[in-house]
């Protein structure tokens, strides 16, 4: 995060109760609401990613997927057709990065995206026909690194302006970040919903958030049932995040409907889950999530994520009571967030979509070439290499947190050993798990 960004300040109204112990409302502007409604399109790796980076061996677990990403990044390259594919899944790109680069606060770090020409300038390939996206180690059709960095131009740099809601626009919300319109809802109805007889005895505090506190609000809305709380009293009321996935499709069509085995290694005695054998695809398939923002997640499983914060921001977008915030293209873009362009792999099975390729037109005057906006009729090339991340065959060994470690002999012993399990005790099945299982 630059300097510059560490030194935003967003101006609120706090309203605490009379016991000083939680956060009845507050009030805030559109700036806000716009970075709150912004962690809907995080995608999971990154929330891993940004936490670790600001509270280092504090940061929090968020539920199995901390211990899902660990794993990846344990992993040795080898496992993948690119270390760029890796990467990819690292540090996933998000599908709303000219929005989120247009907030007084990204908490995502997003960049723009990059992309690659040929490193020999004498190439006699079309260019337009083999450019690299996001990572310079594809190779060219010439068999050379598309490794010399192509500009965009014609684009608007602006870092501001309004994003997802109405720039004169301000909000109430609520201690477990549910968001009211202050200009079609009034206050008496607010209370009324939340349970608040009268307001004797509450505080008003103006109050000033800056960096530190925006990324608590995101840690908070993770792991507490009260983040306004949290944040502004300092309380640390949080619960142990259980967050799994439950698919349970709504409304869109399984991409994939085929069935993986899975084999089960259990204790017999006590019919305790040990860990399971899984391939490659399989694998694929867990890491895949990293990929899926927050949004993409309540996309998926309506608003019971049993992460409660993050359904009442999803529900503000689909239930809004003020048609106007957020505007209809960015609430449907919320509501249904894209895959970034080129993460789908063969072994995509989520019923979510994948943005279209970036409509770029190569140009070369004299001694420069550079792409700029427009009818498009560029070619990317993955940096995955290959139709899929990881290669194989190969085994895996998967634990109960969603810890992935490659599975051999040695590894499986260890493990029995750990526990003083006997072979004796030991059982082996084999499941079939289809999208509803993962």
């Amino acid at each position: 995060m630059s300097d510059l960004a560490k030194d935003v300040k967003f101006s609120l109204k706090v309203m605490i109760n009379e016991q000083k112990t939680e956060v009845l409302f507050a009030e805030i502007d559109s700036d806000l609401a716009d970075v709150l409604l912004s962690f809907l399109t995080l995608p999971l790796g990154t929330i891993v990613r940004i936490m670790k980076k600001h509270y280092g061996d504090e940061a929090p677990v968020f539920g199995s997927i901390t211990t899902l990403n660990d794993g990846l990044s344990y992993l040795d390259s080898s496992h993948f057709w690119t270390e760029a594919g890796k990467e990819m899944l690292l540090n996933p790109t998000s599908s709303f990065i000219d929005e989120c680069r247009k907030l007084k606060l990204d908490v995502g770090e997003n960049q723009p995206i990059k992309y690659f020409t040929c490193e020999n300038r004498s190439c006699f390939y079309p260019r337009s026909k083999s450019l690299g996206i996001y990572y310079d180690i594809v190779k060219c059709d010439c068999g050379k690194q598309l490794k010399r960095e192509i500009s965009v131009r014609n684009v608007s740099n602006a870092v501001d302006g309004e994003v997802f809601t109405m720039r004169t626009a301000t909000f109430l919300i609520t201690d477990d970040l549910d968001i009211w319109s202050n200009e079609t809802t009034s206050v008496k109805d607010i209370l009324d919903n939340l349970g608040i007889m009268d307001i004797d005895g509450a505080e008003l505090r103006n109050l000033t958030f800056g960096f530190n506190e925006i990324m608590d609000l995101l840690k908070y809305s993770l792991i507490s049932p009260t983040p306004l709380t949290n944040v502004v009293l300092k309380q640390q009321n949080t619960y142990k995040l259980d967050f799994s996935f439950h698919w349970i499709g709504k409304k869109t069509t399984v991409v994939d409907n085929s069935v993986r085995k899975l084999k089960v290694i259990l204790q017999k005695s006590t019919n305790k889950f040990l860990f399971a054998e899984a391939s490659e695809d399989f694998i694929e398939i867990l890491f895949s999530f990293l990929v899926i923002s927050l949004g993409g997640v309540q996309s998926l499983l309506g608003t019971d994520s049993s992460l409660e914060n993050i359904d009442n921001l999803y529900s503000c977008v689909e239930y809004p009571i003020d048609e106007k915030n957020p505007n209809s293209h960015e609430r449907s873009r919320l509501l249904s967030p894209p895959i970034p362009y080129g993460y789908f792999s063969k072994k995509w099975i989520f019923p979510l979509t994948e943005e279209e390729a970036p409509k770029l037109r190569y140009t070369a005057s004299k001694n420069e070439e550079y792409l700029i906006p427009g009818a498009a009729n560029c070619t990317f090339k993955s940096p995955r290499g290959e139709a899929n991340y990881i290669n194989g065959p190969r085994k895996y060994m998967v634990k109960d947190d969603l810890t992935v470690t490659p599975l051999c002999l040695t590894s499986y012993i260890n493990t029995l050993n750990e526990q003083k399990i006997s072979f004796s005790d030991v059982e082996e099945l084999v499941l079939n798990i289809g999208l509803e299982e993962k």
